[in-house]
């Protein structure tokens, strides 16, 4: 099997693990060759961490010099990242994917099982049977998700509406809404929202619910879907990574194990 080279954009916890596991697991397989991020000490960190060590480089180049392409940085460039792989036919693994709704072809082209972007199913289970019953009519899909208070703070929704994240004293519903709304106020923390979706309703159907309490530990994302098949509902309680509150090690381990179905790989 030829070797897979791999590009990563976002040097953070995400791209870390990735790059970490890629050149522990998957050698003879994959080699990460380069590395990208807006904050250029990430990527030179990253790139010390990695035998051999990749290339720092910009977004355009290293689409060019790799076969395949994993975004972990936001949804600010997630779907020009998309673009740009797509045009020239590398593989792209989108993990914010948040930044689709942007570029709405892509998210046919996924949904038809034409395009070159993958999306892995990153914190939350229950994919498989929404897209099973999509096949009939479904009458509703709702994510409730709950999470500690650091893993929201910094949120754009906080900023506009005024609030004081270190002020709430007990468990709070913080926003109620669609998936097209929640990401541009929470780029950062419900990309599963998104995720969810683009394998269902789409973005303006798909329900909203955003709890947080200092009580809270865990980052938990429930699931309900109703429809002409019946009904499910799906609880998943993920540990937050360490290196970052905002992202469950759920969503680092999907990534991975995207990546080696993309190469074709058995556990």
């Amino acid at each position: 099997m030829k070797l897979k080279k791999i590009g990563i954009i976002g040097c953070g916890a995400i791209g870390t693990q990735i790059a970490k596991y890629i050149q522990k697991h998957l050698k003879g397989r994959a080699k990460v060759i380069g590395v990208c991020d807006i904050d250029i000490k990430k990527a030179i960190e990253l790139s010390k961490k990695i035998k051999p060590k990749p290339i720092i480089t910009g977004i355009d180049n290293l689409i060019k010099k790799s076969d395949l392409i994993i975004e972990a940085a936001s949804t600010e460039v997630s779907g020009e990242i998309a673009e740009k792989a797509d045009f020239l036919k590398k593989d792209a693994l989108i993990m914010s994917t948040g930044g689709l709704l942007k570029k709405q072809r892509f998210v046919e082209k996924i949904n038809a099982g034409y395009s070159h972007i993958y999306i892995p199913s990153g914190a939350i289970c229950g994919l498989d049977g929404l897209k099973s019953a999509m096949t009939g009519a479904v009458k509703s899909v709702t994510i409730t998700t709950r999470k500690p208070l650091k893993g929201l703070a910094g949120s754009p929704y906080l900023k506009e509406k005024n609030i004081d994240i270190e002020k709430i004293d007990k468990e709070t519903l913080l926003y109620s809404g669609t998936a097209r709304d929640a990401i541009r106020y929470f780029p950062q923390n419900i990309n599963v929202a998104v995720t969810l979706s683009i394998c269902g309703l789409g973005a303006g159907r798909t329900n909203v619910k955003i709890f947080t309490s200092p009580e809270y530990t865990k980052n938990t994302h429930e699931i309900e879907v109703e429809g002409e098949f019946g009904r499910f509902w799906t609880k998943t309680e993920n540990v937050p990574s360490e290196a970052n509150p905002k992202t469950s090690k759920l969503a680092i381990f999907s990534a991975i194990a995207k990546l080696k179905e993309m190469l074709q790989l058995k556990n």
